[in-house]
């Protein structure tokens, strides 16, 4: 979901209300259903699968929620009409928004979309307007009060894994890798026995920009409300350094 923090898309709260884990799991569902009609049901043959089933795991979608799901996605193949879309705009004072839809009824999404950039006050652009400021990168974010593994053998063991960085914070590891390298080094710190809070391929900003303006503020969390509310948003990416 949306990146309220340094780094984008970091989920130190976790989804811990049911609420939000269940639009969570519907997201993966959706992408489950969308991956295997595209690739098949065998995530050793569908890397895109495979990198669904880690996003699953990494956010505590049970084994037999994540196999009855591709189950059923296999079987109702034929009746998939999911479509990702993706909006670019800008919030207040500039700031710039890249949402990830996927909705089966296009019209609908795209007047939500537009309805929330509206209301904060924000517009939506047009395809590449601020996409050019993000880094599309694969993203582990590790929790430091649930690792017990020190930072530097954590580090190693990502980058001999093939990660591109590794970041620490107070409460939390950064992983950065190739977005086709992600599956890999997901797997070896599996292995390793590292409890991760996510592991999905989202966009990275380049640079970070502050709102010190309190109505600025107010109105680009609007959006953020908006479209974090909206059954058809996979994905919100910003640069606000809040």
């Amino acid at each position: 979901m949306s990146g309220h923090s340094k780094f984008a898309n970091i989920k130190h709260k976790k989804e811990k209300n049911d609420a939000a884990k269940g639009k969570i799991f519907t997201i993966i569902g959706r992408e489950i259903a969308v991956a295997v009609k595209e690739g098949g049901p065998d995530p050793n043959n569908n890397f895109k699968l495979a990198t669904v089933i880690a996003k699953a795991k990494a956010n505590n979608m049970p084994n037999d929620t994540i196999e009855r799901g591709i189950r059923k996605a296999a079987g109702d193949a034929g009746n998939v009409n999911y479509e990702y879309m993706t909006y670019e705009g800008y919030g207040p004072n500039g700031i710039a928004i890249i949402v990830d839809t996927l909705t089966d009824n296009k019209n609908r999404t795209a007047a939500n979309v537009r309805s929330a950039f509206s209301k904060g006050q924000g517009n939506i652009g047009t395809p590449g307007c601020v996409s050019f400021m993000f880094d599309k990168k694969g993203q582990i974010i590790i929790d430091r009060e649930e690792c017990d593994k020190d930072a530097d053998d954590l580090m190693m063991t990502a980058l001999d894994a093939g990660a591109e960085d590794f970041n620490e914070e107070e409460d939390s590891f950064e992983v950065l890798t190739d977005p086709d390298g992600l599956e890999n080094v997901r797997k070896a710190l599996e292995e390793a026995g590292v409890p991760m809070l996510s592991a999905e391929v989202t966009m990275i900003p380049q640079n970070y920009v502050e709102l010190t303006d309190e109505t600025a503020v107010r109105n680009l969390q609007r959006i953020l409300d908006m479209l974090e509310d909206d059954d058809d948003v996979q994905a919100v990416y910003h640069n606000w350094d809040e």
